[in-house]
């Protein structure tokens, strides 16, 4: 397993000094003391207060990183998470949809409800690319969940000068697409009532720097099994897996060239990426009575590409006499991000953060999807890249699921105070 890549920094630095990207600066003041009186928090003084929690989140982040759990074996983090929200005042309650946590934070004056989801859940040894033998946090869950305790944490020390009430959630089981539909099944919205609900993501951009998704997101995915029979099954199976694999119009990165340009594909509008099928068709072993199987997974965008998908597949199954061709009720379904809410939250962070702080995502990522789809299908929300790419290092070293995914860890500290920040705004809009 990557161990977490040690900095040289200095204790200013993590507690609130300037973190230098390409894209400009984020500067994280470190004034003194919290402000009294009413009105609403603002940054700054959110800034004051994330500057006593750096140190300690960085900890918490190796912490985790060191007891990776699959999904569905989230106890100890969950134990973690759930003790550090207490600590911090909030109204906790665990085992939601598995080993889901929801942490409630009131504030001080009546408000709008805001909900937060952090995923917890480590990458299995077969979804990483050069990776190890054992589940590791090499999607960046760990840092995810560090971000949400530091919101938590920070917004506690501020709750009276907060309006509304936040909720975060702590999701399960990320990584094999339930732990979300788990947490709806168990009746977080209707228990919780939030009006709308954001999260980050680690990704492949400067540390300092965020990425919006306004209208755009990532794929679902969809899936088929196409069965033969007969003396020539297999030779068959093979030929209709490389047509499968034909309708592709995107194949994966494999250079750290490769998955730089695919980042300024993504960032380009009506670029490359603005349509696209990408295919994974492989064929099993011949059962005793001769039958093979083909079984191809597909993520396209837009949605509707899948029905075309589906189409072209019965038609290339169909020239095999006596195939058969299954496909689900319906593909998981994208993460399609609202244009409104990823415009506001790029104009605050502009605002709070500086104009080089944002980036914009005109296309998804081919090779990714996310179960907060299912949330975004209930609400209005953000999903937000957060850079965790090192000066000077590889692209490598910051895209998630590859086996050398070392974010650097001040993206913590960036995070917090962004999403403090911003959370805060939004529990007091109108």
């Amino acid at each position: 397993m990557p161990q977490p890549k040690k900095h040289a920094l200095t204790r200013r630095a993590l507690l609130g000094g300037t973190v230098m990207t390409g894209a400009g600066a984020v500067l994280a003041s470190a004034a003194p003391a919290l402000a009294g009186g009413g009105g609403p928090v603002n940054q700054k003084e959110i800034d004051a207060v994330a500057a006593r929690f750096d140190l300690e989140l960085v900890a918490l982040r190796r912490r985790i990183h060191h007891r990776p759990e699959l999904a569905g074996e989230e106890r100890r983090t969950a134990d973690t998470v759930a003790s550090r929200l207490r600590a911090a005042g909030l109204t906790v309650a665990g085992g939601v949809g598995g080993h889901g946590v929801v942490g409630v934070l009131e504030g001080a004056r009546p408000g709008r409800t805001v909900a937060y989801r952090a995923d917890m859940d480590a990458v299995p040894a077969k979804d990483q690319v050069g990776g190890g033998t054992e589940a590791a946090h090499l999607c960046g869950h760990d840092l995810h969940t560090t971000v949400g305790v530091g919101v938590a944490q920070v917004l506690a020390r501020l709750r009276h000068r907060l309006d509304g009430r936040l909720v975060l959630f702590f999701q399960p089981a990320e990584e094999t697409l339930s732990g979300a539909r788990a947490m709806l099944d168990d009746g977080v919205l209707e228990r919780y009532r939030p009006r709308e609900i954001h999260a980050l993501h680690c990704g492949p951009f400067p540390v300092g720097q965020f990425a919006v998704t306004p209208g755009t997101g990532l794929p679902g995915q969809d899936r088929a099994a196409v069965v033969l029979r007969g003396p020539d099954a297999a030779e068959r199976a093979q030929r209709l897996a490389a047509a499968i694999n034909g309708l592709g119009t995107v194949t994966s990165p494999e250079t750290s060239a490769d998955f730089e340009r695919l980042i300024r594909d993504v960032q380009t509008p009506d670029g490359p990426l603005a349509r696209f099928v990408f295919v994974r068709a492989r064929t099993g072993e011949a059962d005793a009575e001769g039958r093979v199987k083909v079984e191809a997974s597909y993520r396209c965008w837009p949605e509707e590409r899948y029905v075309e998908v589906r189409d072209e597949i019965q038609r290339l199954a169909g020239q095999h006499p006596g195939h058969e061709v299954s496909f689900p009720a319906d593909p998981f379904p994208a993460m399609v991000c609202p244009e409104r809410e990823a415009r506001a939250l790029e104009r605050h962070l502009r605002r709070t953060l500086g104009p080089d702080a944002v980036t914009t995502m005109h296309a998804a990522i081919p090779f990714s999807g996310e179960d907060y789809s299912l949330f975004l299908d209930r609400l209005p929300g953000t999903y937000t890249f957060l850079g965790v790419r090192a000066p000077d290092a590889d692209i490598t070293e910051s895209y998630p699921h590859l086996g050398g995914f070392v974010p650097d860890e001040r993206a913590i500290g960036v995070g917090v105070r962004a999403m403090a920040g911003w959370l805060a705004d939004r529990m007091s809009a109108n």
